[in-house]
């Protein structure tokens, strides 16, 4: 038995937590019926389950790969607004999800994937898997801000991000690079604003082990049987799982 989400994360339907929007708008049957409850326990030799009135099962060949998303995509499978998604970059039938968002100005380092287990684990910041952005502010940075990472920044009435690393990462002043395990909305750039600095560019490099490197935006790759099971073991995963 597992639940609902958990189940249709392993179909490469979604992210555990975006299955969970799918189940609550009323997408998902549950042997012929609706189901809206997240708490539903599903019996994968037993039961079946549907989407948008299509059978799903749990996928037996599981995909990576590894994106340079260029701005101007969301990163979603559809966009209601009829946006680009990155999932236009891949011209293929594959079908994977993006782990984690960038927000449709910013550019970098995005896995797609349909195992549902390790979109769950490299998300989940209590798994505290790093995620790296190089930043270009509107003016140049003062040192003494940087204190301001360590200790953890008010982004929002009553929303503080946890402890973090930051610093220079070339001789321009403007240029920082962010090392941070949680995955909140924008907040790199709600971090700097904070301190009462613009984000002019946004980058994400690396993505726990994975580096991004040598591949053009827009483009992208399968990752290597040896990315697969360093990412697997920085999210607490079996190599062979």
């Amino acid at each position: 038995m597992m639940r609902l989400n958990k189940y249709l994360a392993s179909c490469g339907i979604a992210s555990r937590r975006a299955s969970e929007k799918i189940v609550q708008a009323g997408r998902v049957k549950l042997n012929g019926k609706p189901v809206t409850d997240l708490g539903v326990q599903v019996n994968e030799l037993k039961d079946i389950i549907s989407v948008n009135g299509k059978i799903v099962k749990p996928v037996l060949k599981k995909i990576y790969i590894i994106l340079n998303k260029p701005k101007g995509y969301v990163t979603t499978a559809k966009d209601e607004r009829g946006r680009k998604t990155v999932l236009d970059l891949l011209n293929s039938d594959k079908r994977v999800f993006p782990i984690g968002r960038l927000d449709i100005k910013t550019e970098g380092l995005l896995i797609l994937t349909n195992d549902g287990e390790l979109a769950h684990r490299l998300m989940h910041p209590g798994f505290k898997v790093n995620k790296t952005y190089r930043v270009k502010l509107d003016r140049v940075f003062n040192p003494d801000d940087f204190a301001a990472f360590a200790e953890g920044i008010e982004m929002e009435e009553n929303v503080v991000s946890a402890p973090c690393k930051a610093g220079f990462y070339t001789k321009s002043l403007d240029r920082i690079e962010v090392k941070l395990h949680e995955g909140k909305k924008n907040q790199v750039r709600l971090m700097f604003k904070a301190l009462g600095y613009e984000v002019k560019a946004l980058k994400r490099v690396q993505y726990g082990p994975l580096i991004l490197r040598n591949l053009d935006r827009g483009h992208w790759r399968n990752l290597t049987m040896s990315e697969i099971k360093q990412l697997k073991q920085a999210a607490g995963l079996s190599p062979n799982r």
